[in-house]
């Protein structure tokens, strides 16, 4: 077994550590702690979050003061910098080795492009108060930063491949999995609105329990395109069984999305049925960006897979 590359090793650990970052930001989202630290990029007015109420600054009312929500923002930011040092490095080495190779050298670009966008977007959610569009293109913006870390990680792996012109059969494959990335992402936007308005709902005084039916037409639009997800991904599977069974690979990455769908639709129903949870909406937006990656996988060995 070949040995890893320098751009693999490093591809594959931003890619993964930029995954836990969009987890611990469902966290922060799902425990309320989004404006733990009430300004940017500071902490009530420091670098280092206060010890107490006793230390904050006179401009901050002692009251916003809550040490689990603040030290939770503060270490979801910390983890920011980290992922955003970690695409600053990826950038690097792909110039240093890849620099001829585009699918490699403008992926990781953008992504350290975005990520500088990202961080200064998270600012204007904090000072905009948590504004439902601002969280939402907060959360796309991060998923398509990992879309393109793991577009340059993919091609990485199949850069010294033959170039092949690939077969129609493959073209289909990759067209259907192209509309369902599209689809997926706007179930995604969807889900985040849904979620900004139970948070709304619940800040007014409504039950946890009764949240989920102020939120209207969001919620009926999420549950419809939920099944239209589901409905492509039937038709992926359908033609890995009939036309491309003999590729593990594809068929391994099919078998994971509809895993992945599967718990999608269990963790809803579980949200709108059972209650909504924090533990289960960390683990329906984490579903959500580990699906969309597995989407964009498939994707790509659509294409350039030998």
């Amino acid at each position: 077994m070949r040995r890893l590359t320098t751009f693999q090793r490093l591809a594959l650990w931003t890619t993964a550590i930029t995954y836990f970052l969009i987890l611990v930001g469902s966290l922060v989202r799902a425990s309320g702690a989004g404006l733990g630290c009430p300004d940017w990029p500071r902490c009530f007015g420091s670098w280092v979050p206060p010890v107490s109420a006793a230390d904050l600054p006179p401009q901050f009312d002692r009251s916003q003061f809550n040490p689990v929500l603040m030290w939770t923002e503060y270490l979801n930011r910390l983890l920011g910098v980290t992922v955003g040092l970690s695409i600053f490095a990826t950038m690097i080495v792909a110039i240093r080795y890849h620099r001829r190779t585009p699918r490699i050298l403008w992926p990781t670009t953008l992504a350290f492009l975005l990520v500088g966008f990202e961080g200064w977007l998270g600012g204007v959610v904090v000072q905009e108060e948590l504004a439902a569009w601002l969280v939402t293109a907060h959360l796309v913006v991060a998923l398509i930063i990992v879309s393109l870390l793991l577009y340059a990680t993919v091609f990485a792996f199949f850069i010294d491949a033959p170039r092949r012109i690939a077969s129609g059969e493959r073209r289909a494959l990759a067209w259907t999995t192209l509309f369902l990335i599209g689809v997926t992402l706007a179930q995604v936007a969807l889900g985040a609105q849904v979620r900004a308005g139970v948070d709304l709902a619940i800040d007014a005084g409504t039950a946890r329990v009764e949240a989920l039916a102020t939120v209207g037409w969001y919620d009926r639009w999420h549950r419809d395109v939920s099944l239209v997800v589901l409905g492509v991904v039937l038709i992926v599977l359908l033609q890995i069984w009939s036309r491309h069974e003999r590729h593990p690979a594809l068929v391994r990455t099919t078998y994971v999305m509809v895993a992945l769908v599967v718990a999608q639709l269990a963790l809803g129903l579980s949200l709108a049925y059972v209650g909504l949870t924090p533990p289960a909406q960390i683990a329906h937006l984490t579903a959500a960006s580990l699906l969309l990656g597995a989407q964009t996988v498939m994707f790509l060995l659509a294409r350039w897979l030998p």
